[in-house]
């Protein structure tokens, strides 16, 4: 016999999914990188949050290293490409890998990424064209530009996943100096003479100083 008081709820009544595509899984993979990091990007979780299957995320990426790029070229949607009139191509160079440092700071995920993941895509591809035309400007070509580039980015890269994690860890230079002051002076007399230098400079000021000191090694020995 029918319950009377049954309440029949038709599945039409709920909202409808957001068709797949490769933009809604990039979207979501990259929101799941800043949230979790490293391992918030993968293909089951993906698939678990766009409530679908991980086989069906393979119609539209070839692969997790495929994907990858493109949730780090969306996270470097962000980066600023100075284009300040009537300055040097190094200030430009240096404002616009300031920029790049400072997206990848704010979450570590992304900084992990830009480390160990060839980028392509339109961000990607437009910022490696930019770096590449300020060098050309510089009087920098062929295999120095090609292989300047590789260090510049590796470089900021480098310390931007550096600090972010550092921060996300809760690894304070506080506990770094505290480190140092306990190890034995006789054995370590280097790092005891350079343990406020180590420590205490600038973060920009260090940054840029990196930076000046690569474009300086490049300039000296072009190929």
């Amino acid at each position: 016999m029918n319950n009377p008081t049954r309440t029949i709820i038709s599945r039409r009544s709920r909202p409808a999914k957001e068709p797949l595509s490769k933009d809604i899984i990039v979207k979501t993979a990259l929101a799941l990188l800043k949230s979790e990091g490293s391992s918030g990007l993968s293909m089951r979780k993906i698939a678990k949050a766009l409530d679908t299957g991980p086989s069906s995320l393979y119609v539209y990426v070839t692969n997790h290293q495929e994907l990858s790029a493109y949730v780090l070229d969306a996270g470097m949607e962000s980066v600023l490409l100075s284009n300040h009139e009537g300055v040097s191509w190094e200030i430009r160079l240096y404002e616009t890998l300031h920029s790049y440092l400072t997206v990848l700071m704010e979450f570590p995920g992304v900084a992990e990424l830009a480390l160990n993941t060839i980028p392509i895509g339109p961000h990607s591809l437009a910022l490696t064209e930019y770096i590449l035309e300020r060098l050309h400007e510089a009087g920098i070509h062929s295999t120095s530009a090609a292989w300047g580039l590789d260090l510049l980015m590796l470089y900021a890269s480098s310390v931007a996943f550096e600090q972010a994690s550092r921060d996300q860890n809760g690894t304070t230079l506080q506990a770094i100096s505290a480190s140092y002051r306990s190890l034995n002076i006789k054995q370590y007399p280097m790092i005891a003479s350079l343990q406020s230098e180590l420590i205490t400079s600038d973060g920009e000021e260090r940054f840029r100083w990196g930076l000046e000191v690569i474009l300086q090694g490049i300039l000296q020995r072009q190929k």
